[in-house]
């Protein structure tokens, strides 16, 4: 069985939401904070970054001092937007809107180290506030889409909750320019289609399936075999194709990184070619997504690295 995935269609609206973002940039507003608050909300930043995702905390850390905590500001950010949808006992929708007026109030945010440590990454690094509605929006389609029957709804999710983070991530590291967009948008698809593969068992004991409806169907396969965690000829031709897809991206997304300012090239290759060895992880233990979560230890990680720094040169 093989398929071949027309991205010209979904690539081109996800390219027009970048651009319409860029094109509606607003002034930014000052913050108003004493030196040792914003310098303790940085380091609540950096703790949450190193609690939470070690080889973000690893790549970020090959940043220069000021990218770095900029950085972290944002992955904490987004953890923050993300577990909001997931909180026990808390209504998300009423959290996401609590979250959208303490972003955008300067009494309110003062009051939370991670907003208050993003609103000032923001203003410093002049990152346009779209890029963050749209995060927040795609954090919010978790509350209503469970299922996605194309892979050109799921790449529109993907740049919701991902590509917008590359963008972001864009603005802090500093880039040549717009010719940078395109290939900031494609890895960030594919590496959210690297936590999708390896997170498919755990997405589904939350009631979550973000695998394309057709792209099963395509290979034989049904929710059932999802449920039963069954590993079978169908399940590993399924994941091939998705496997190699998802390589094809981080390939076409590859050139982009040399539009990066020089002193980010290493952080950013990093990041993409520690989430591309979570998929050998996955071959290695036969597509079985179900039973494991396909992970790198942290001397695998450390000895990636001259590699990736050789190519950045």
């Amino acid at each position: 069985m093989s398929m071949q995935t027309d991205s010209i269609s979904w690539e081109s609206t996800l390219l027009a939401w970048a651009h319409e973002a860029l094109d509606a940039r607003e002034a930014p507003r000052s913050i108003e904070v004493s030196p040792v608050t914003l310098r303790s909300a940085y380091r609540h930043c950096e703790q949450i970054t190193k609690r939470h995702s070690r080889t973000f905390h690893m790549a970020s850390g090959l940043l220069p001092a000021e990218k770095s905590r900029a950085a972290r500001a944002l992955y904490a950010f987004c953890r923050v937007s993300d577990d909001l949808v997931d909180r026990a006992g808390v209504d998300p929708r009423t959290a996401l809107g609590d979250w959208r007026a303490k972003l955008s109030g300067q009494r309110l945010l003062e009051r939370d180290p991670v907003a208050l440590a993003w609103a000032d990454t923001r203003l410093r690094h002049r990152i346009p506030e779209c890029y963050e509605q749209q995060l927040l929006d795609g954090v919010a389609r978790d509350l209503d889409a469970a299922r996605y029957a194309t892979f050109e709804e799921l790449a529109a999710y993907c740049y919701g909750v991902a590509s917008t983070v590359g963008l972001m991530t864009m603005h802090i590291v500093g880039f040549s320019g717009t010719e940078a967009i395109p290939y900031a948008v494609k890895l960030g698809v594919a590496l959210q289609l690297t936590n999708i593969l390896r997170d498919v068992g755990e997405d589904w004991q939350a009631g979550r399936l973000y695998l394309p409806q057709e792209e099963l169907s395509a290979f034989g396969l049904e929710e059932a075999d999802v449920e039963a965690g069954r590993v079978d000829g169908r399940w590993r031709r399924f994941m091939r194709f998705q496997i190699e897809r998802n390589r094809r991206l981080y390939a076409e997304a590859a050139p982009g990184i040399a539009m990066l300012s020089r002193d980010a090239r290493l952080a950013i290759a990093a990041a993409a070619n520690l989430y591309q060895a979570i998929l050998d992880d996955i071959e290695r233990h036969d597509m079985d997504v179900f039973t494991r979560r396909a992970h790198l230890s942290g001397w695998q990680k450390l000895r990636r690295i001259p590699a990736v720094w050789r190519t950045t040169l």
